[in-house]
């Protein structure tokens, strides 16, 4: 028998926990552990969370950090604990369909080589009301990108940027053993999912298996700019950001290469081709004029299709200030 185990991560304010556990606890297929990491919360987090499970049949585990240590080790250290062959993650605040399990599950068992499934979700206010849209949508994944995911190109996607959110992910054992530690600077469901890629199968459930709550408080949440948040992204200076991006990108190969032949040997390729990419756009000179003409080759290479959002970061290469 397949043994499923939820991680949830908790933090300080817990006005939606009980929601979440009992949606946890109700599934049509039951979860064997739950598994609640809470992130050095001094409120009355880790007593919901025991009045919660308390009825829950299977095995339970709080684990509390001695301190705040930010959302990816919170959900590291959960992802240790979990056990189990497979691992749904959620966070505190949202409310799960109550056939998520059921309905990932029958894929994992279908599917030997699937290492990270992850589905769309329904996004609600505060008070569990729909606010329109879903998840996906929110952060643009188009027809095409949804389309390589299902055909086994996720590397493809993910090279370009993010499309995986931990909260709507479950993934197998085996991931864990081998995408752990997450290397600085990256967040835990992106960097999962990146490995996930290069040495197995990722793939997307379209349907809505979550309510995605947004509210003041989340720690990451689906931001939907406006124009005039778009605008701002573009003129915010861009050394920091390009900065981390390299540090990103410079990591990526060598933590590859390192799992040896697991990874298809593409993905070390494309990684490298990546952080060249990046090298290049952290080297663009201070003047605005002066970058042109290193922008538009890399444009013309195809280089910010694959490995960001296109036009729109090469424009944002011109525009933004040194």
């Amino acid at each position: 028998m397949t043994v499923v185990s939820v991680v949830v991560g908790t933090y300080q304010g817990a006005d939606f926990l009980d929601a979440q556990l009992a949606s946890i606890v109700g599934q049509t297929r039951q979860p064997d552990r739950i598994v609640v990491t809470d992130d050095g919360s001094t409120d009355d987090t880790v007593a919901i969370a025991r009045r919660a499970l308390a009825s829950f049949g299977g095995e339970s585990l709080i684990a509390t950090n001695p301190g705040r240590r930010g959302v990816v080790a919170n959900f590291s250290h959960g992802l240790v604990e979990a056990g189990g062959d497979l691992i749904a993650l959620s966070d505190q605040d949202d409310v799960w369909r109550p056939d998520k399990l059921q309905t990932m599950l029958a894929e994992f068992e279908s599917r030997p080589d699937l290492l990270l499934l992850h589905s769309d979700a329904r996004l609600v206010d505060s008070m569990g009301d729909a606010i329109g849209g879903t998840l996906l949508e929110s952060i643009s994944m188009s027809g095409s990108m949804r389309r390589h995911e299902h055909d086994g190109q996720a590397l493809r996607v993910l090279m370009g940027r993010n499309t995986v959110t931990g909260a709507t992910t479950m993934i197998r054992r085996r991931l864990v053993d081998i995408a752990l530690p997450v290397p600085d600077g990256w967040i835990h469901d992106e960097w999962l999912a990146m490995v996930a890629a290069a040495v197995g199968e990722l793939d997307l459930i379209e349907q809505p298996l979550i309510d995605y709550r947004q509210h003041g408080a989340n720690v990451i949440g689906a931001q939907v700019l406006g124009v005039r948040g778009k605008a701002a992204k573009m003129t915010e200076p861009r050394a920091q950001r390009n900065a981390r991006l390299l540090t990103r990108a410079a990591q990526l190969p060598t933590r590859l290469e390192a799992l040896g032949a697991a990874v298809r040997p593409e993905a070390v390729a494309l990684s490298r081709i990546k952080l060249d990419h990046e090298r290049r756009r952290s080297a663009l000179p201070p003047g605005r004029l002066a970058r042109v003409p290193s922008v538009v080759v890399a444009q013309l290479r195809g280089d910010y299709r694959r490995f960001g959002r296109g036009t729109l970061d090469a424009l944002r290469d011109v525009i933004q200030p040194g």
